[in-house]
């Protein structure tokens, strides 16, 4: 299955949030949404770095909760591994496995058009192996 596939199924819409918001806004931005990520952006179609929930535990172990009004930009990550829509979705479930991510924004021409969570990866996965056991199921029943 590619990507592509993948987002038309889920939607393209990407949380987004430029580099000079502070953390209390991403934090808000996270929970109100119920996702575990958002791409930084200044415009909401390049990307600059990416900032998901493992970047905020970490930064509030280090400086605590004074470090509720840094910038973004001071705690995502920059070196963001992205994907294009065709893609395919197994080649992303190794990456993530590999690079221990969960979430890659997708690019096409360079402007962005989605993101895929572990969990979209997961769940792609577990209906393509029930449909293909649906599969099965009809041809051995057809075969009796």
């Amino acid at each position: 299955m590619r990507i592509s596939r993948l987002l038309a199924a889920k939607g393209g819409s990407v949380a987004t949030i430029p580099p000079t918001a502070d953390l209390a806004s991403l934090v808000e931005l996270l929970a109100e949404r119920g996702i575990g990520a958002a791409v930084v952006s200044s415009d909401g179609q390049t990307v600059e770095g990416i900032v998901s929930e493992r970047d905020i535990v970490r930064r509030l172990y280090r400086d605590g909760v004074a470090c509720y009004v840094a910038p973004v930009s001071d705690l995502m990550t920059t070196a963001v591994h992205t994907a294009t829509p065709d893609a395919l979705v197994m080649d992303l479930a190794r990456l993530m496995t590999d690079r221990r991510i969960r979430h890659v924004p997708v690019l096409e021409n360079g402007r962005l058009v989605g993101i895929v969570s572990i969990g979209d990866v997961v769940k792609s996965r577990i209906d393509e192996l029930e449909d293909e056991q649906a599969h099965v199921a009809d041809y051995l029943a057809g075969s009796r």
